[in-house]
């Protein structure tokens, strides 16, 4: 599936915020703050936690979701990342991205081999 292009004002809110909203399938009413990066326009986050009930699984399952941004919301479908060239750019974007002292140990935990596999990529529906 190619990859699908966002709203201007989305690639500017990942500029300018270290957190973006998800919610994952239909019964979910919330939002959960998380890690978005971006690798040559396309859209990626790693499941933190690995659980087995989470956003991430919850996207493998139903395949929508939500994104939120300020105040819109956009539909968005989510495919999980399984490119070992494409994952080690995100391991770099995440490394790049969030650098300040609380969210260093972190950014270097997200990028170790074993959160490849928690990694999902969102296409934007229109």
């Amino acid at each position: 599936m190619p990859p699908s292009e966002f709203p201007v004002e989305f690639y500017r809110h990942l500029e300018e915020n270290t957190l973006t909203g998800i919610k994952a399938g239909k019964a979910r009413s919330t939002f959960l703050n998380i890690w978005m990066v971006n690798v040559e326009g396309r859209i990626f986050a790693r499941s933190w936690g690995k659980s087995e009930r989470s956003w991430f699984t919850t996207l493998l399952e139903e395949k929508e979701g939500q994104i939120k941004f300020g105040e819109r919301v956009v539909n968005v479908i989510g495919i999980p990342c399984k490119d070992p060239s494409l994952n080690r750019q995100i391991d770099q974007a995440y490394r790049k991205r969030y650098t300040t002292p609380e969210n260093l140990p972190y950014a270097i935990g997200i990028t170790q081999p074993e959160y490849t596999d928690y990694t999902m990529e969102f296409l934007y529906l229109k």
